[in-house]
């Protein structure tokens, strides 16, 4: 029988994972700020058909499944600070929602009223393994089937780059429309999200 080992490194990110989702469910449009680095979830509860199954249970249960999962990493973490462990570094985890926010404002098809998120505050030495524990265990359809959300402004001398497919399904951020448009259209994005929801949604 194989034993368990509470301080793994896969339990003690499945630990944290844990410790989201018991993070009271907050309206995206009431973000204030707060310090330190984290974690997040973003749940959508609106009415776009293509996150109708996603968009059900979240007004089922608030908060029962993510649509996107995040983190925000301490700059002291990431250039090897021996104690960042007790490292606040600024809002660090509210910017990266505030950002996010921003792109939901900018979406064409999408309302900020119709999103709410969870964030978790944690030790930086933790940030990155958590995320990855809470995207394996969740699957947020923007994580897995349609990336591009968490993209930024490409820097001059890459405005060939393909457009990301969150950008097809929801245009609206400005630096995406100069981008080399997808073979993929909105109508084909819709039914492959649908068509992923329906593989791992309960």
């Amino acid at each position: 029988m194989a034993y368990f080992d509470p301080l793994s490194y896969e339990n003690l990110g499945a630990s944290i994972a844990r410790a989201l989702d018991e993070q009271p469910v907050i309206p995206l449009a009431d973000l204030a700020p707060f310090e330190g680095p984290g974690i997040y979830a973003l749940y959508y509860h609106g009415d776009f058909p293509a996150y109708s199954a996603i968009a059900h249970a979240n007004r089922q249960e608030c908060g029962s499944w993510p649509i996107y999962i995040g983190k925000a990493e301490s700059e002291s973490g990431r250039k090897g600070d021996p104690n960042q462990t007790a490292s606040v570094d600024g809002p660090r985890l509210f910017n990266r929602i505030k950002n996010h926010k921003r792109s939901i404002e900018l979406a064409e098809n999408l309302d900020v009223a119709d999103f709410s998120f969870r964030a978790l505050t944690i030790a930086p030495t933790w940030v990155s393994l958590a995320e990855v524990i809470a995207i394996r265990e969740h699957k947020p359809v923007w994580n897995a089937e349609l990336d591009g959300f968490g993209n930024h402004a490409p820097g001059s001398g890459r405005a060939n780059m393909q457009r990301p497919k969150w950008d097809t399904l929801h245009p609206g951020r400005p630096w995406a429309t100069d981008l080399t448009a997808r073979d993929e259209t909105q109508n084909y994005l819709e039914v492959v999200v649908q068509e992923y929801l329906r593989r791992y949604l309960p």
